[in-house]
């Protein structure tokens, strides 16, 4: 088996260096609307990915295990370590991480794992390390299509790891816009900023890894509007800078929905797999109904 080394932890020294920069930098009179650091919400998205490195030794062990015996029993070509694999690759990872972000704000059951990570209502490099505790025991299905179509597993677990760098720099407020070209492509501050954002106009949108082609391509790309400043954090904020909290407090509130009081089976499973905010009787609010009652206020806008 080809051996890869962990860029993630290697890159940790990058990422204590570059929050260091950034909160000299969002000192500086320029950034004065940017809300910065606030020193307990950023302890916390530290603890919260020290959490995701430990529980990481564990749950990559499951994710390596399931990866290797379908690669070794199943898979159904045998696509070789090479210069040009590593590009399929790149593209395959990619349009898996953008149906895995998705789902995950579309099913209740990966949102309970996802939402650690749209917790802060600050925006920050330091945010990128609010990891999830128990998302990478199961979210790696979506990545099972790779070893069954030959890719190895070393280099999907490497290409996974790369995606989550790239994504670090992007949780920033203190890059306005990047280049017309890269916008055009790529994933960046202000397209991931929109992603982060609590406004209707802003809700689950802009679900991509390193490629923004993905949104443009399946309806779900919402650019950050001047007149439209992005509010972080959840719809119903939980308001906690206990990392234990962070971690299981909708594990806690889903589990409760779908097993407390009387409901049918169908509605207790419901509560697993519609999306955020459902409810069995009709009350609930998804995104999609807060951004048409949105729309409909008259704050539309020509970009959207």
């Amino acid at each position: 088996m080809p051996e890869f080394p962990n860029i993630i932890h290697f890159a940790i020294p990058f990422f204590i260096l570059s929050m260091a920069l950034e909160l000299y930098v969002t000192t500086r009179e320029k950034f004065k609307e940017t809300k910065g650091y606030e020193p307990k919400d950023a302890f916390a998205s530290i603890a919260m990915g020290l959490g995701n490195v430990f529980l990481g030794f564990f749950s990559k062990a499951i994710v390596l295990g399931a990866f290797v015996v379908i690669y070794e029993n199943f898979r159904l070509f045998t696509i070789p370590v090479a210069w040009w694999s590593f590009i399929l690759i790149f593209f395959a990872d990619d349009f898996s991480y953008y149906w895995f972000h998705r789902i995950s704000h579309e099913c209740r059951l990966f949102w309970a794992s996802h939402v650690v990570h749209h917790s802060s209502q600050h925006y920050n490099l330091s945010t990128a390390l609010r990891q999830t505790w128990s998302g990478g025991f199961y979210s790696f299905i979506f990545w099972l299509w790779l070893p069954l179509l030959g890719f190895h597993p070393a280099m999907i677990l490497l290409q996974m790891s790369i995606s989550l760098l790239y994504q670090f720099w992007i949780h920033t407020e203190a890059i306005h816009k990047m280049p017309k070209w890269f916008e055009a492509v790529m994933n960046t501050p202000s397209h991931h900023r929109v992603h982060h954002g609590s406004n209707p106009i802003y809700l689950d949108r802009n679900h991509a890894g390193i490629l923004i082609i993905w949104d443009k391509m399946f309806g779900t790309f919402q650019p950050e509007l001047s007149e439209e400043k992005v509010r972080y954090g959840l719809v119903t904020n939980i308001n906690t800078y206990n990392p234990v909290k962070i971690a299981f407090v909708e594990w806690y509130n889903m589990f409760k929905d779908a097993f407390s009081g009387k409901k049918s089976l169908k509605d207790r499973w419901h509560y697993l797999t519609k999306p955020p905010g459902w409810k069995h009787d009709g009350t609930g609010k998804l995104s999609d109904d807060l951004r048409e009652e949105w729309l409909k206020s008259g704050k539309t806008d020509k970009n959207y």
